[in-house]
């Protein structure tokens, strides 16, 4: 309820209270002018709420069709930004497939096999390398095993001058008489065929 349709029928009952008063006076004229006036207020009061419930619902209409229109404006941003993207989608598609027809396919299958072939040529020399560092550790380390067995016998010889007394001989060996000074332990057995083999010499 509005505020001018509130007063009117406000007005329109202070009316029936004086329509009231003036017919318990005897006052029927009074009483029929003041009901006059208490049914223009009561139509007064009918036409303003009629005009409210049209405004009412012209708001509301208008109310409903602003947002049949924002959906209907978020829905074309939306298929705008779709449509965009597909572009943008298909300009991408469309400089893909003309870099790949500007492509020579013999000319790329040759870069690939002469970086093949550099590849293939570097673990060549890297293997190379890794040999001739491989011989060289080897060198070295048959140079140090070379000195291990020298050492060896400088020990194995210590121990034999060790073990030996001055004037005696290593078991095996025995003294012969020589005018040889380069071999002062020589083997009997030997000798023995040497001998043999020298007096067969001189019988033929």
């Amino acid at each position: 309820m509005g505020v001018m349709e509130f007063e009117q029928r406000t007005r329109s009952r202070g009316q029936y209270k004086r329509a009231q008063l003036a017919l318990g006076k005897g006052d029927e004229d009074l009483a029929r002018e003041a009901l006059k006036r208490r049914k223009s207020y009561a139509d007064n009061a009918n036409t303003l709420k009629a005009q409210l419930d049209q405004q009412k619902n012209v708001v509301d209409n208008l109310v409903s069709n602003t947002r049949l229109l924002e959906s209907k404006i978020q829905e074309a941003k939306s298929k705008k930004d779709t449509l965009k993207a597909r572009a943008q989608s298909a300009k991408t598609a469309t400089k893909v497939s003309e870099m790949l027809g500007n492509v020579n396919t013999s000319s790329a299958l040759s870069a690939f096999e002469k970086m093949e072939e550099k590849v293939m040529a570097m673990e060549s020399q890297a293997e190379a390398l890794n040999q001739l560092t491989t011989d060289d550790l080897e060198g070295k380390f048959a140079l140090l095993e070379s000195s291990s067995v020298d050492e060896d016998l400088a020990n194995l010889k210590k121990e034999l001058s060790g073990s030996t007394k001055k004037g005696e001989l290593p078991p095996g060996r025995s003294a012969v008489a020589s005018t040889n000074s380069a071999f002062p332990f020589q083997d009997t057995e030997i000798e023995r065929e040497l001998n043999e083999l020298r007096r067969k010499a001189k019988e033929y």
